[in-house]
């Protein structure tokens, strides 16, 4: 009888423990999916991944930079940047502004350097080149973001949240698959 007590016991902490350890892993991804996708979309942003040195130490390769439309006008020395080096191509920099000029239009033009560049950019920033200011960063984060893809990212979102809520239904069932045996297994022993 000690010996059946003795792994009931066990096999109960390591089901807590298995448990414990997964609901983290559910806690640990909803947070990633919510900071990477859904905050940005709800808030308008964008998110993006630095994939150089640039701007080491705050943001080094890998980090998420979440980016959310600013006007120009509000945009002046020490804002990080994220624009397109041509106007209308999909490549993108994310830069700290250094000074700001303006042109005989009046338009402001935004000098720019990485943290980590020892030199200013080459060419100055135009407003319509700019796709908007840092609205937070999480470091590690772009790695998953690039390796997923912006084509496949919302496709991804759809299969983990799938994912997620078959695992929490799964676990949901066991729960009551072990409080069914539990409960037969205290009606046998007050049987006998």
């Amino acid at each position: 009888m000690t010996t059946t007590t003795t792994t009931r016991t066990h096999r109960t902490v390591l089901g807590w423990a298995v448990q414990a350890l997964a609901w983290g892993v559910i806690l640990v991804a909803t947070s990633a999916i919510a900071v990477g996708v859904l905050v940005p979309r709800i808030g308008g942003a964008t998110p993006y991944t630095i994939l150089t040195s640039s701007m080491e130490p705050s943001y080094p390769p890998g980090t998420l930079v979440v980016v959310r439309p600013t006007p120009a006008e509000e945009i002046g020395v020490g804002t990080v940047v994220t624009y397109q080096l041509e106007s209308g191509r999909s490549d993108v920099v994310t830069h700290r502004v250094v000074s700001v000029a303006y042109g005989a239009d009046g338009q402001p033009e935004f000098t720019t350097q990485g943290d980590a560049n020892d030199g200013v950019d080459a060419e100055p920033v135009q407003p319509v080149q700019l796709k908007g200011t840092l609205w937070y960063a999480v470091p590690k984060l772009g790695f998953l973001s690039t390796a997923i893809g912006h084509d496949q990212r919302d496709s991804a979102v759809y299969v983990v949240a799938g994912g997620l809520g078959l695992y929490a239904a799964w676990m949901f069932a066991g729960a009551i698959r072990d409080r069914r045996r539990s409960d037969s297994d205290a009606e046998a022993v007050t049987t006998r």
